[in-house]
């Protein structure tokens, strides 16, 4: 949510600069269909398979269901893929967001979704539309902490100042360990299994007494680790926001369950390079301790910057990424771009050189397991959910694909703009079960041809 001002000044200058394309219809969904796709080839998180698949009552099967409503010989060309994710964002989490950006993102094929700072009363507006059977799935975040002049408050604060700070409801404010233990029944009733706590520049301390960077601070290391034992007693996890190396460690050492935003994914202070640079150590920590990483460097062009500043950065992000892959850190694919979905952040990664294969497991199985665990998703195998996507040629060779899909499948529901294709799909069915039909026998040469039996009247 970093400058939502900034950006949604830019969605609407550049929508203004466009011309206004016609409206479009909302996606609809068609009832559940059965489905026979032959010939199909399909990414399995680390290759393309072939084979022929099936799906009945929103899942893959093993075998032909008895019916199918939709047979579809893939020919061995097209490439099937399970829907995208989106780890960070925070355009769904109000009925105005939702409004802009919903339709957006199943374009997209990004099915799911974490909001990870909307307010209660916002979010409660949200949930009924997220729950419609042609809309993304979303994990919200109703719990966002910082510092009392800490981010994002001067994103969301007209005049970002103490007073207003304190009126505002929309974040938390805590300011030491003892605040986070009064204040935790009142962040408990704000709901959600999740929270967000904001760590920012915390090596810095002398940054608290200069006005210019009012509500772009952060928690104290001390405080984030009271809210984060806190939260984990009751059961609910922890995401951090960061902004540096030091920050990375903050987060480690308080024990949260994920970090939002690779270090070095923007440079607000003007920092050298190397204070984004995360050590061997702090990798090998995130391993051991299971802590996501959420990658976050498509939000780097929101930034602007200028081709050496952009480039030191770029290189920050290449080795902090290189060093939590070679340690096993487990990566989520997130953008935080207000104005788009998790597609940004999947061509930002590439550019970036990570590994195709890799690119697109992150992107459609551990990004939708991780944020809706216990789920059999991002997968093609029986007892998956048969949400796919149909792309019209193999995005390991060419990732373009990917922003191009033929068709979008969520959980055996054709996605559809048009009405009429939504409410039809299940009207005509073809049985697989039916016995095929005799051709007739030659007649022997000479032989004499038996008579037809008079059809009976009815």
């Amino acid at each position: 949510m970093r400058f939502l001002t900034a950006c949604l000044l830019l969605a609407c200058s550049f929508s203004q600069a466009q011309p206004s394309p016609p409206p479009q219809q909302p996606y609809q969904a068609s009832a559940p269909l059965s489905w026979e796709l032959k010939n199909a080839r399909w990414f399995d998180g680390r290759q393309i398979q072939r084979g022929n698949l099936y799906v009945e009552n929103g899942v893959f099967v093993a075998k032909k269901p008895a019916k199918v409503n939709r047979k579809m010989d893939l020919r061995g060309q097209q490439v099937l893929i399970n829907p995208l994710a989106e780890a960070h964002n925070h355009n769904l989490q109000t009925a105005w967001g939702w409004g802009q950006y919903a339709d957006r993102y199943v374009d997209d094929g990004v099915f799911y979704a974490a909001m990870l700072c909307g307010d209660p009363a916002g979010v409660a507006e949200v949930k009924p539309l997220a729950a419609g059977a042609a809309a993304p799935e979303v994990s919200f975040v109703t719990a966002c902490i910082t510092s009392s002049d800490g981010y994002p408050l001067a994103a969301v604060l007209p005049e970002p100042n103490p007073e207003a700070a304190a009126a505002q409801k929309q974040i938390v404010l805590v300011d030491s360990p003892e605040q986070a233990r009064q204040q935790w029944p009142a962040i408990k009733a704000r709901g959600g299994t999740w929270l967000r706590l904001v760590i920012a520049h915390s090596e810095r301390p002398e940054l608290r007494q200069q006005l210019a960077n009012f509500g772009r601070l952060g928690l104290t290391p001390e405080t984030a680790a009271e809210l984060t034992r806190l939260a984990h007693v009751d059961g609910r996890r922890v995401v951090a926001h960061v902004e540096t190396a030091a920050d990375f460690d903050a987060a480690l050492a308080a024990g949260v369950d994920a970090i939002a935003h690779l270090p070095g994914y923007a440079n607000t202070l003007d920092e050298a390079p190397e204070v984004f640079a995360l050590s061997e150590a702090a990798a090998a920590r995130a391993a051991r301790q299971h802590t996501a990483v959420i990658t976050t460097t498509a939000a780097t062009a929101l930034f602007r910057l200028d081709g050496p500043a952009l480039t030191a950065l770029r290189e920050v992000q290449r080795a902090n990424l290189a060093r939590l892959q070679t340690a096993g850190v487990p990566l989520l694919l997130g953008s935080d771009v207000f104005i788009g979905t998790a597609r940004a952040e999947l061509h930002a990664l590439d550019e970036l050189g990570m590994d195709r294969a890799t690119l697109l497991r992150l992107a459609t199985q551990d990004t939708p397991r991780a944020l809706f665990p216990g789920r059999r998703l991002g997968c093609f195998e029986p007892g998956c959910e048969a949400s796919f996507l149909l792309l019209g040629g193999d995005p390991l060779a060419d990732l373009g694909q990917v922003d191009m899909p033929l068709l979008r499948v969520k959980q055996g529901r054709l996605l559809t703009r048009l009405a009429d294709v939504a409410a039809s799909s299940a009207q005509a069915t073809t049985s697989t079960a039916d016995a095929p039909k005799k051709t007739g026998a030659k007649k022997k040469s000479g032989g004499k041809a038996k008579p037809q039996a008079k059809a009976k009247r009815r």
